[in-house]
């Protein structure tokens, strides 16, 4: 991009496609400020395991220079899955091929951490979570932060998630309760302390539903598993059972009760877990939402387009960051660029939502949908 001076670009979020665009961004000349909410790299639990499809998130990480990095650190033993009956019975079963390279998974942590070291030293400014976005459409626009403090920026890429702030300043939607809630239990040094779950689980992930409930259970890296616990529900059911999420005992004997005509061998992925339990009710924009264009504002991932987790939120995130990013290297303004992007993001996550709209209803029917390569939240 000829464009004299240079355009200030700030992306806000340090998440895989924020980390990503910025990485992309860079390796064609172009300098942009990261800002996040986190205290730092290793502030909070990134979450579980990612599979990173050959045709989208791949993509990306070849345009970053980091694909085999990529392959270096992934497990593609995580690519296993096995479907299972609430009695334990194998209903299907796939084991990847040794050199089976379409869709292996990585860590969160493993994956951000990665993109973190590809990016020169100062790029991410930790302990900014932003508060608003003003300025004109035209540009250029100020983020305020929740300490007081003010940046300008001509170009701002929300990346900031499901409950974007960045959105906020182009358009007026906002994520929906699907009435699908996740309850993420964690089990530790699985091979020796629950061997009956790494068994049961294998080296990727194992599935089941009947048809109001469902079990997705997912191996991470570090002898871990995560269980997510799936159900139709209120977004408050905790609570209008007269207990809080940390209260564990109690609401393990609830779960129990509400999977007991599920055998005892797959109830071990809902009781038999360390520590507290997590609470992620699962929301969604509009399928089809859009904005109308700015030259000096768009968004990427979950602040574009929020996903259900069903193996495509990082994924497509990874592929707006590379476009966008390439949008930019290529185009000789910033508004041909963010036209551009914008002209190819939009229907393709339109086209998405409606076709995953449906689907996260049936991450409790007993024709569970392909979990091989879910997005843990």
């Amino acid at each position: 991009m000829p464009t004299t001076p240079p355009p200030r670009i700030a992306v806000v979020g340090a998440g895989p496609g924020g980390l990503a665009c910025a990485r992309i961004l860079a390796r064609h000349g172009i300098t942009a400020t990261v800002y996040d909410r986190d205290a730092g790299p290793d502030a909070r639990d990134q979450g579980g395991s990612l599979d990173l499809h050959a045709d989208n998130g791949q993509v990306a990480l070849r345009e970053a220079g980091l694909l085999e990095d990529f392959f270096r650190l992934a497990r593609p033993e995580g690519q296993e899955m096995r479907q299972l009956d609430p009695s334990g019975a194998v209903l299907f079963h796939h084991e990847p091929e040794p050199d089976e390279r379409f869709k292996p998974e990585i860590d969160r942590r493993v994956l951000r951490d990665l993109l973190l070291g590809s990016l020169p030293p100062g790029t991410v400014h930790w302990r900014h979570p932003l508060r608003a976005v003003t300025g004109p459409t035209d540009g250029p626009r100020r983020l305020h932060f929740a300490d007081g403090t003010t940046a300008e920026h001509d170009l701002v890429i929300g990346v900031d998630g499901a409950w974007s702030t960045v959105r906020r300043a182009l358009c007026d939607a906002t994520p929906r309760y699907t009435g699908i809630s996740f309850l993420e239990a964690w089990f530790h040094d699985v091979t020796t302390r629950h061997p009956d779950v790494a068994e049961l689980v294998g080296q990727g992930s194992a599935a089941a539903a009947d048809g109001e409930r469902g079990l997705f259970a997912q191996r991470n890296g570090g002898d871990h598993i995560r269980v997510y616990i799936i159900q139709r529900a209120p977004a408050d059911w905790i609570t209008a059972a007269g207990l809080d999420p940390r209260d564990t005992d109690r609401l393990r004997t609830l779960l129990l009760e509400r999977f007991s005509d599920w055998s005892p061998h797959m109830r071990r992925l809902i009781g038999d877990n360390d520590g507290l339990y997590v609470d992620r009710p699962i929301h969604a924009l509009p399928a089809g939402h859009t904005w109308q264009h700015s030259p000096s504002a768009t968004l990427l991932g979950d602040a574009a387009h929020l996903m259900p987790p069903l193996g495509v939120g990082v994924n497509l995130a990874l592929l707006d960051a590379c476009e966008l990013a390439l949008a930019l290297a290529r185009h000789d303004t910033v508004d041909q660029a963010v036209r551009a992007y914008e002209d190819t993001m939009l229907p393709r996550s339109a086209e998405t939502s409606r076709l995953l709209d449906g689907a996260i209803h049936d991450l409790v029917s007993t024709e569970l949908p392909d979990f091989a390569g879910a997005d843990a939240p």
